[in-house]
């Protein structure tokens, strides 16, 4: 009977050790995934979140790293993938502020504009105080030409913090489109006088420069975003280009031109600018 006892005993004590190295496994996993993200092995962490999903498929944080392999996916221009991902991570946390603006985000990136505004209010239904979903839901807003609803947010975004940098720029954005360059310029001196290092400044700004035909300060401003930014857009290519052009630069700007055209920029308006630099 002792000998019996002994060996449940002992059974308990095994089954014990295995669930602590299986959930050990679990947590290891992980932790290489960040070690492969630091190496810029996207590949391999991605598996790494993965095998880590399999070891332990109920998991109740199985969201969060559903939401990390979409972001690697999204990293690596995998779409797709990263939109199943995003939207099997709110299956399971259908409410959660950071998946539903990593998945409205995702379908803007998709142009999927209907989808990412409906993700915002269902996001926003949630907290009605989240900048910056009021912040991208303005901008697509503001793409859509809808500017009565785009001020609203941006207005409704001062509202909630009067320091904001994403309000003012987005009055900037409107008084821009509205074609107040004075008053859009005096905004973005503003900001960028608060936030010197948000770059993102300095390419708004030098867009409004080169419509106001005060291309040296539009290049000067392109510098700086060209100097900080990893990966430029195509629509920054293009418009570089179009300050050198007002500048007569234009073996340079077709070089631009070029360079946004093999990003997939709309090749009928590359055509147009290209023939501007014979």
């Amino acid at each position: 009977m002792r000998r019996f006892v002994l060996s449940g005993i002992l059974w308990i004590l095994l089954f014990a050790v295995g669930e602590h190295a299986r959930a050990q496994t679990y947590e290891e996993m992980i932790e290489k995934s960040y070690d492969y993200v630091d190496k810029n092995d996207l590949p391999a962490a991605g598996e790494c979140l993965k095998a880590a999903m399999r070891l332990e498929p109920g998991n109740r944080n199985n969201y969060a790293l559903l939401t990390n392999l979409g972001t690697l996916q999204r990293r690596q221009g995998k779409l797709d993938d990263a939109l199943v991902s995003y939207t099997a991570a709110l299956n399971q946390q259908p409410k959660n502020e950071m998946v539903l603006s990593n998945r409205a985000e995702l379908y803007t990136e998709m142009n999927e504009t209907e989808k990412a505004l409906s993700d915002y209010q269902v996001l926003l239904s949630v907290n009605p105080l989240n900048e910056d979903a009021l912040f991208h839901r303005g901008l697509i807003y503001f793409g859509m030409q809808n500017l009565i609803l785009a001020e609203a947010d941006f207005e409704r975004i001062l509202d909630i913090n009067k320091e904001t940098i994403q309000g003012r720029l987005g009055y900037a954005l409107l008084e821009k489109v509205r074609k107040n360059y004075d008053s859009s310029e005096a905004i973005f001196n503003y900001l960028i006088s608060k936030r010197p290092e948000y770059w993102r400044l300095y390419e708004e700004r030098a867009e409004l420069y080169h419509l106001m035909n005060k291309n040296g300060r539009a290049m000067a401003d392109l510098n700086k975003v060209f100097a900080e930014d990893p990966s430029p857009s195509a629509e920054l290519y293009v418009l570089r280009g179009r300050v050198k052009l007002a500048q007569y630069e234009k073996a340079s700007a077709a070089i631009d031109f070029k360079k946004a055209l093999s990003m997939g920029y709309d090749a009928e308006t590359i055509e147009k600018l290209l023939k501007q630099t014979y």
